[in-house]
């Protein structure tokens, strides 16, 4: 159950962005990738050339805006963006996409057509605990986020290049807004760029939070009614999207040349 923003007679400090055009929706949504991006820059996400961002063309639905491959989150700017059709065709941009990105994204974007964003990195602890092959456990206010809302994706069998296996993840999804990919990662998704980056921000620290806890001691699990309830307030589409603002203004303020 989705949570509304606030009503009343003063005006909310941010609003979800509304478009006159395709262009103008496409403009933002690719300057919301550039800047998720760089947001993984700062928070640590790279291992290498792993780790994608996606976003749907808001035009041409069965395709999809995702970074090149090799080039560091921190240097990604919109201009440096590729279109990429869900057959694997690249439609704008003059680099190589990574394969794996293809392969599950692909697979997500075309599963799921309410789903308009996905992120997925090997950081630290969201690698750490998913060798573990369990899922989140609801210990936290901000663990609550995930309750009944992520899934365990427990069929590792390497590298994902092939698409039959970003089908396999996207299948395995449902109607959840999370993923732990055993022996491999954290993958999110969204209707914005916004939902998806923080989701996978906000797991990837209740992955640390939880493994900080289970080092020290046994965490209380918050009963089912509890976190349930919980959930209905920190774990909707909007309160995702509105918790990611104050992450997208400040790297807007600190580095503006991500918009060129």
């Amino acid at each position: 159950m989705a949570v509304p923003p606030p009503t009343g007679s003063k005006p909310i400090y941010y609003e979800v962005p509304s478009f006159d055009s395709i262009e103008e929706e496409r403009k933002h949504r690719k300057e919301r990738l550039a800047a998720g991006f760089r947001i993984f820059g700062k928070f640590g996400f790279s291992e290498g050339v792993a780790g994608h961002i996606t976003v749907r063309d808001p035009e041409q639905t069965d395709a999809f805006w995702v970074n090149a491959l090799g080039q560091p989150f921190s240097d990604i700017s919109v201009s440096d963006l590729l279109l990429v059709s869900h057959t694997g065709e690249i439609l704008e941009g003059d680099y190589a996409v990574n394969q794996a990105a293809f392969a599950i994204h692909s697979g997500i974007h075309m599963t799921h057509s309410e789903i308009d964003a996905a992120a997925h990195s090997h950081s630290l602890y969201g690698k750490a605990w998913s060798s573990l092959g369990r899922e989140l456990d609801p210990i936290t206010q901000d663990s609550c986020i995930f309750y009944e809302n992520h899934v365990l994706f427990d069929d590792y069998t390497g590298v994902v290049n092939d698409p039959e296996e970003g089908l396999r993840i996207a299948e395995s999804l449902g109607s959840c807004r999370a993923a732990i990919l055993r022996n491999h990662g954290l993958l999110t998704v969204g209707d914005s760029v916004d939902e998806a980056v923080w989701l996978f921000v906000t797991m990837e620290r209740s992955c640390q939070a939880q493994l900080l806890a289970e080092a020290a001691g046994s965490p209380v699990l918050l009963d089912h009614e509890t976190a349930a309830h919980t959930h209905k307030y920190v774990g909707n589409p909007f309160s995702s999207w509105l918790s990611a603002q104050p992450l997208f203004d400040r790297i807007l303020q600190e580095q503006p040349d991500l918009l060129e």
